[in-house]
């Protein structure tokens, strides 16, 4: 089999975290989501990987190069000219992928326990076509939906249906053999210009095709809005094997569940796990509470922060009250001002948000 991740999009729901970066980049536990998503796709046993790019693309071949750093895997880009649809993505990877069977992968989606099962059961089920994972979610409008019939085969999907007909999401993991391209060069765009892919995954139902439905017991996590983002986070965290590379003083408190990275100084702080603190990071005098991840190159000095994420070459100091649920993103500055006028002193990129304790 093979691999294909799609890597396009913008990711406008994250600005202004975005603006600069892909965001499938953006990191979870201080591993970006899509090294994740590859080393997710390697681990079931599969070693060439497609990723298809968009307006990101440069971004994306620097971060994850020519999969080398992943071990034995190959990474080949397909780009992509504009946001024409996951069916799109998939009817120009056909050169790549050839006759062979593939795994597509979301590349900004987080799922707990990996692909390898669903991977081997597609393998070793000749007769199945195609395989899609389900989660059942709270509110579906935001997703493609499966209806199941009676017998446990998908009966119909529907894309963003405002009455879902299920709470049956299409999680952004599917499995396919060659008789997809058959169905992404039969459909048409949809009202919103896009070769829709449970459209495609319709019409092999419609001709005849086997799709095999997999309704995934665990948690997954599409990291497109940053509450989803710190949510991604915190499960991730908890899955981690905790360790520590760099320095803890004496007069520091760290408990079992924190993982300290190389390079990193922690100086008469506090950590309560699960969290990480990435490389040559600096924690002065401080708090890092759980489910919090401080990304490489960060200072933070004279303050607390839980259950939040900060990224690279950001500085924390002198923070009077302890930051809550905050996503933090690169060489940000926050300090106190100390000069008059004695007041809030912001400077806000475009889309940002701020919320202020109430006195």
């Amino acid at each position: 089999m093979k691999g294909l991740i799609l890597s396009g999009g913008k990711g406008t729901r994250l600005y202004p975290l975005t603006y600069t970066r892909a965001k499938q980049l953006l990191p979870v536990a201080n591993k970006p989501v899509l090294f994740r998503v590859i080393e997710a796709i390697r681990d079931a046993g599969i070693r060439e990987i497609a990723i298809v790019i968009g307006d990101t693309g440069p971004q994306v071949r620097e971060a994850v190069g020519d999969g080398s750093q992943f071990g034995d895997v190959e990474i080949t880009y397909i780009e992509q000219d504009a946001p024409r649809g996951l069916a799109h993505a998939v009817k120009i990877a056909q050169p790549f992928m050839g006759d062979e069977r593939f795994v597509m992968f979301l590349g900004d989606n987080v799922i707990q326990g990996g692909i390898s099962r669903l991977i081997s059961e597609f393998e070793h089920h000749p007769e199945w076509h195609s395989q899609i994972v389900l989660k059942e979610v709270k509110d579906p409008r935001s997703f493609g939906v499966a209806k199941l019939a009676d017998n446990g085969h998908i009966e119909y999907l529907i894309e963003k249906p405002a009455e879902p007909p299920s709470n049956l999401a299409l999680v952004g993991i599917y499995m396919f053999d060659h008789h997809v391209f058959e169905a992404v060069n039969a459909i048409q765009p949809s009202k919103r210009g896009e070769l829709e892919i449970t459209d495609a995954i319709q019409w092999l139902i419609t001709n005849g095709y086997t799709v095999f439905p997999y309704v995934h017991p665990g948690w997954w996590i599409d990291t497109g809005k940053a509450r989803d983002m710190l949510e991604a986070n915190s499960h991730v965290l908890e899955e981690l094997t905790p360790y520590v590379a760099g320095t803890v003083d004496d007069h520091s408190e760290i408990d079992s569940r924190v993982t300290i990275e190389e390079g990193a100084e922690i100086i008469n702080s506090v950590i309560r796990g699960p969290s990480i603190i990435g490389k040559h990071c600096k924690i002065i005098n401080s708090y890092i509470g759980p489910f919090t991840s401080i990304y490489h190159d960060v200072t933070v000095e004279h303050s607390e922060i839980e259950r939040s994420m900060v990224l690279e070459h950001s500085v924390l100091r002198n923070v009077p009250t302890r930051l809550y649920d905050s996503l933090i993103g690169r060489n940000a500055d926050v300090d106190i001002s100390d000069k008059r006028p004695f007041a809030m002193k912001l400077t806000l990129g475009d889309y940002s948000k701020v919320r202020l304790l109430k006195e």
